[in-house]
């Protein structure tokens, strides 16, 4: 007999994790027991947690497979235009909760897995994430791939299979330290390799100009082996594909006629060809020009082009004409999106088909180039543009030099032609910078060779049109967009914070999930004390289990009733984890000077990973564990402030602590955050913001109202103007005597004891050359904290501003966003229309 259900359970199943048939059940536990036994060959004796979840994983899987195939079969008959979503990056996480959600299984596998007697949420924490991201742009890349599926665009992800992702960090003694990530050392369940695709890879070699027409011969040769991973949408049957390239050597490798004699030694050396896809570039906004890099960014481009091509080729409607080389139809039935420019190759690599291969003439080639691609631009931070040597285009693919030369010759011609005399424009929009070391400005390479360019936020779209790119926008003003980022409601809702799903649930109904603008519904609940009461229980639930998350993993242990204050992100100069730390630092001193004064209890959490080769990254998480060290451990302070610093934050431990923040922390220098999508994340999930006019925190307060959010500092006119005046900051440090305090301390070793000049490094920065001034929004930032002290105090009115802020989320989905996208930039539209499910006969 079961037990009883307690209330909790019964409210589950009525929950939007869909509801447990009791046939679905047994199903899935035959399965589950199936798998165990001739997919992982054990029995209950001898079977691990990590072999419980493996049998899930392909249990859930096979859920997929027939959804899979139909979709694809589906394709082929409509032949709808594709869509190709190119990126160095996908940040995907954890793929089998997210399975089960956008199928519905959530419920019926939490249920088998029960009369297993197993528990679901521990077999889930056994699965490795796939970081195969550094942050923002690759998570973009994936929440991107869960809207395309959920709006049935027959869209494809290409990117690289790294056998290394985002390294693990650890915390030595203060600092960071790095582990290689070895997340297949298990297996991947969800990847399928398909050797029957397997694409050739042509570097070096040179450059032969013959009557036929133009040959790139002598090349050395990798293969390019593809691994599907299906992309499922949400509850609609449709499962779309990544596509990850890995590197193979061919079997002759090095063992041509030159070198018969260490056939060892020959052998050993494939490795050198494998190690393409071998590692991931761990920085995020920065740019290290390294030959391995441009071999990655080819290697992904040129598979990925040769398979568009093939299935452009062997569509039913592709071509009219019996050989299939008519190429005017390619941009209506292809559209390529460059996620930044590290697929930029994909402009002359394109032009190189065309032209050379398929024999098409050079000005229609360029006309379908530039029809068919279409760039997003993720960054204005100068170190942050590609801008790779000439010499190393030379030596590894000489021909895409000599297309590039071209296209740049042309794009030059018609600016002359048009500002006749501006040498000074014609140098600022080559393609080609001159100097000491020719470079090749990729950025420049992706405008002229795309139709459309876009921004990610509002904010940052205007200074892509205004000052990176003001030359280009003065010439094509109808080229430049914007497509304000989102992030997927699914993941970033449904599954990380189910009981603020199902509160929302009960309010509005189950549409929102599919549909996010009708958050605004919540409206009319602002006032409404049954929900206040029930949005304000759900956030305490979430701050008691991250409370114990943290204290199970870290052993540290937490006041759960404190104010969660998060910041994570990369850490980066530009996004000023250094002014948290002066912000923790002033509350500290103001603790110290009265500790019988009444004081709002806050836990100050900062998470992310600084880039291995960026010094003064890794000296602010040192800093960060510092302070925390000093904090945590002075009995005058108690439990009104502690200050952690959240280890190894990747995309499943976001999951865990955005749904428990109480304050998210978006505080970079106005002009310098591209968009950000964690301040998102947050939103939807009940935190408050505090944040600079930047990136899309400019959107989310026009959503919301100003008043719903902590704005403060510099905005980008600010910025500017000081910029023209000079920044001095000893002038702040001079009149501020609780920032003089603060940076005393820093530099007196009060942090550091056993290293008093430790942090000189960070002072030094500070004093004398602070690119992103952060004393200049020291004043504002304390006194803003103060308003976010008094507002917690009133819990009634917190939970009021948080309703308003969930209500006005509703833009921030990348439904949103990839519906724009599908309608401005592709020509495409979203298709509502569920595709039959396996069991049902097709149309």
């Amino acid at each position: 007999m079961a037990a009883p259900l307690s209330d909790g359970e019964k409210r589950k199943q009525i929950s939007v994790r869909g509801i447990a048939g009791l046939g679905d059940v047994a199903e899935v536990r035959k399965s589950f027991n199936r798998h165990l036994h001739f997919t992982l060959v054990k029995d209950r004796n001898v079977a691990t947690p990590r072999d419980y979840y493996f049998a899930l994983a392909h249990t859930v899987r096979d859920h997929l497979v027939g959804r899979w195939i139909r979709t694809q079969q589906h394709y082929y008959e409509r032949d709808p235009k594709r869509i190709y979503y190119l990126s160095l990056e996908f940040y995907m996480g954890r793929t089998l909760q997210n399975t089960m959600v956008n199928l519905g299984l959530q419920n019926t596998c939490d249920e088998a897995i029960y009369q297993l007697g197993l528990d679901l949420e521990e077999l889930e924490e056994i699965e490795e994430d796939a970081g195969l991201g550094n942050g923002g742009l690759g998570r973009l890349a994936a929440c991107f791939l869960d809207s395309m599926a959920t709006l049935g665009l027959a869209a494809y992800g290409y990117g690289i299979r790294y056998e290394f992702g985002i390294f693990n960090q650890k915390i030595v003694d203060g600092w960071q330290v790095e582990e290689a990530d070895d997340w297949l050392r298990y297996g991947n369940p969800w990847e399928k390799a398909r050797p029957e695709y397997m694409l050739p890879v042509h570097f070096y070699g040179r450059v032969d100009h013959t009557p036929a027409g133009v040959k790139w011969v002598d090349t050395q040769v990798v293969l390019a082996m593809p691994y599907d991973t299906p992309v499922p949408g949400y509850k609609n049957n449709t499962v779309n594909t990544m596509r990850l390239w890995s590197a193979k050597a061919p079997n002759d490798f090095n063992l041509q006629e030159f070198n018969v004699g260490d056939y060892i030694e020959a052998v050993l050396d494939r490795n050198l060809a494998e190690n393409i896809s071998r590692v991931l570039y761990p920085n995020d906004n920065f740019f290290e020009g390294k030959e391995l890099r441009l071999k990655q960014e080819y290697f992904v481009v040129a598979a990925t082009l040769q398979d568009i091509i093939r299935r452009f080729k062997s569509s039913k409607f592709g071509c009219r004409d019996p050989v299939r080389t008519c190429f005017e139809t390619f941009p209506d039935k292809v559209a390529i999106q460059l996620n930044d420019t590290h697929p930029a190759l994909s402009i002359p690599e394109l032009m190189r088909i065309l032209v050379d291969v398929e024999k098409v003439d050079w000005d229609k080639a360029w006309e379908i180039t530039k029809r068919t691609c279409a760039y997003t631009n993720h960054t204005v931070l100068p170190e942050a543009l590609e801008r790779w040597p000439v010499y190393m285009f030379e030596k590894l693919l000489p021909r895409h030099l000599e297309i590039i030369y071209a296209l740049n010759q042309m794009h030059l011609d018609r600016v002359a032609a048009l500002y006749p005399g501006d040498i000074d424009r014609l140098r600022r929009m080559s393609v080609i910078e001159e100097g000491d070391c020719k470079r090749i400005n990729m950025a420049h390479l992706c405008v002229i060779g795309s139709h459309a360019v876009n921004g990610v936020a509002r904010i940052h779209s205007d200074i892509v049109k205004n000052s990176v790119f003001k030359d280009f926008y003065e010439l094509e003003p109808e080229k430049f967009q914007n497509k304000t980022n989102g992030i997927t409601p699914r993941r970033w809702l449904l599954l990380c914070n189910p009981g603020l799903a199902d509160v929302i649930a009960e309010k509005i109904g189950e549409d929102f999930v599919t549909d996010l603008s009708q958050l605004r519904k919540l409206l009319d609940f602002v006032n409404n004390e049954t929900f206040i009461r029930d949005v304000a229980k759900v956030k305490q639930e979430n701050k008691l289990k991250f409370s114990a998350y943290l204290e199970e993993q870290y052993k540290v242990k937490i006041n759960p009733s404190s104010m969660f204050d998060v910041q994570v992100k990369r850490i980066h100069e530009y996004k000023r984890q250094l002014l948290n730390c002066l912000h923790a630092i002033t509350l500290y001193n103001r603790i110290r000077s009265d500790p019988s004064k009444s004081f709002v209890p806050r836990t100050i959490m900062i998470g992310g990973k600084a880039a291995p080769g960026y010094h003064m990254a890794k000296m602010i998480i040192k800093l960060i564990t510092s302070i925390g060290e000093v904090i945590n451990n002075d009995p005058y302070v108690g439990d009104k402030l502690k200050v952690i610093f959240l280890e190894n934050y990747r995309v499943s431990l976001a999951e865990k602590v955005i749904p428990a923040a109480d304050l998210s922390q978006q505080i970079s220098t106005a002009g310098t955050e591209a968009s950000g999508t964690g301040n998102m994340k947050f939103m939807v999930n009940g935190a408050l913001t505090i944040g600079t006019m930047d990136g899309a925190n400019v959107e989310m307060a026009e959503e919301a109202g100003e008043e719903n959010l902590f704005i403060f500092g510099m905005r980008v006119e600010d910025v500017e103007a000081l910029d023209r005046k000079g920044y001095n900051a000893r002038e702040y440090y001079e009149r501020l005597p609780e920032l003089k305090q603060a940076i005393d301390q820093i530099s007196s070793g009060f942090f550091s004891p056993r290293d008093p000049s430790c942090f000189k490094d960070i002072v030094n920065m500070l004093m004398h050359h602070d690119r992103f001034k952060v004393f200049a929004d020291y004043e504002a930032y304390i006194k803003c904290q103060g308003q976010v002290d008094q507002l917690f105090m009133d819990p009634r009115e917190w939970t009021r501003k948080v309703i308003k802020n969930i209500a006005c989320s509703g833009k921030f989905s990348s439904d949103r966003t990839i519906t724009e996208y599908a309608r401005e930039i592709w020509g495409v539209e979203p298709s509502a229309t569920k595709i039959p499910p396996p069991n049902l006969p097709r149309d």
